[in-house]
């Protein structure tokens, strides 16, 4: 038996719908501009480019409902609503039309960002990680299996700030559809189970205030919700 220095974090999990059983969280993948529209208010041409991949610690994800703390040394926190792929196995080199066969299912999901500490290391040519990896800078559903929903590939996605739309379009809108990003994703490094891929966000995103509620969705998976609230203080 292993002897720690001291009590080891607890893994990361998230609820699984209609299951008493968790899904342990290894890593968290994040596909960057995978939507045009998104990829043009970015200030970028989105036109087939290769997809790029950036990652978010496991403890920085909060479940569906949460309050999330306005987060520190931002002035310009966004919302990011998202497709999430839950991977239930491993895989390396997957060909696209083997990819669905390394999913256990899908959540939606939001990737917080805080927008200026971004803007101001792609300015500077340094990594984003200040402004994506942060405390409770991931949030997710229950997961649905796909053994129960299949794969979904069209579906409406939104997103509402105080029940006013502000991100609305199809999944069908991908750049990369799913089985292309988990292919090329399995080509730099050995995907494994209890990976999450948040597949990319549709335009309309925006800045967040403290006493916003969120709510978002995408057909046929499911929603979330959550609200901000007041930046946390002390230890």
């Amino acid at each position: 038996m292993v002897d720690y220095v001291f009590a080891p974090h607890p893994i990361t999990s998230v609820a699984i719908e209609g299951d008493d059983k968790q899904f342990p969280v290894r890593r968290i993948f994040c596909v960057g501009r995978n939507y045009e529209a998104h990829a043009r208010e970015m200030g970028r041409d989105p036109s087939r480019e290769p997809p790029f991949f950036f990652t978010k610690p496991a403890d920085a994800l909060v479940p569906d409902g949460s309050e999330i703390p306005y987060p520190p040394q931002t002035k310009n926190f966004q919302y990011e609503m998202e497709l999430v792929v839950a991977i239930g196995k491993d895989g390396f080199e997957i060909p696209v039309e083997e990819a669905h066969d390394y999913i256990y299912g899908y959540a939606v999901g939001n990737d917080l960002t805080r927008r200026d500490l971004q803007a101001e290391a792609k300015e500077l040519g340094r990594p984003w990680d200040w402004g994506k990896g942060f405390d409770a800078s991931v949030v997710i559903s229950p997961i649905k299996k796909a053994s129960e929903i299949g794969h979904p590939s069209s579906g409406r996605i939104w997103l509402a700030v105080n029940d006013e739309i502000k991100q609305d379009q199809d999944i069908a809108d991908l750049i990369w559809s799913i089985p292309e990003v988990i292919s090329i994703l399995s080509q730099s490094m050995r995907i494994r189970a209890g990976d999450l891929i948040y597949t990319g966000t549709p335009a309309g995103v925006g800045a967040l205030q403290v006493g916003d509620r969120i709510s978002g969705g995408v057909d046929g998976v499911g929603s979330h919700t959550m609200t901000i609230v007041a930046p946390r203080t002390g230890i």
